[in-house]
């Protein structure tokens, strides 16, 4: 019995194989996933090293934070990795716009008249003298940003309030990197 010629073609174009050889779809493989890394490190995450200890004890010189880029949007408490002044910084966010911040003498923090009482910090927050004039008000699209190892650090009580654009990311997590 003759073969049918539609049952053959059929055949023929099933045992047809792709017009790369693997190590060219290999290579495009590599090619994608690189891309995906570079997009997703590039614009949705990020990386940094923390540059010291200013927020020790909670995270210390050398670990690695993942900050996430798209949320600009920050409220009080918020770890976040900034740039200011050609500088990155690491820092808490203690007072957002609008909000009033006073450093007494007696190194107390106080937020629209409120003391705060913090207690993941460990240290007295002391006031710099000659770089920021208090009582001050945070302005629309700012933050007032603390280190957590409050004395000696440089944060918003040495270079001010950090604007909404200076903000890189917010902090989501922290890898550690002992004895690395």
């Amino acid at each position: 019995m003759p073969m049918d010629s539609g049952n053959a073609d059929a055949k023929q174009t099933k045992k047809q194989r792709s017009p790369m050889n693997p190590i060219q779809l290999f290579l495009l493989n590599a090619l994608i996933a690189a891309t995906a890394v570079w997009l997703l490190f590039g614009f949705v995450f990020g990386i940094q090293s923390a540059p010291n200890g200013d927020m020790s004890p909670n995270i210390k010189a050398g670990d690695l934070l993942l900050y996430y880029r798209l949320e600009k949007s920050c409220q009080a408490q918020d770890v976040v990795v900034l740039r200011k002044n050609g500088t990155n910084y690491v820092g808490r966010i203690v007072a957002v716009g609008g909000d009033t911040v006073e450093i007494t003498d007696d190194d107390r923090l106080v937020i629209n008249g409120n003391t705060m009482t913090e207690t993941n910090i460990y240290t007295a927050t002391p006031r710099y003298e000659g770089f920021v004039e208090y009582p001050l008000t945070a302005a629309q699209d700012s933050y007032f940003v603390l280190a957590d190892h409050r004395a000696g650090s440089e944060d918003s009580r040495y270079y001010g309030t950090v604007q909404k654009s200076e903000v890189l990311g917010k902090v989501i997590t922290v890898i550690r990197r002992n004895h690395l």
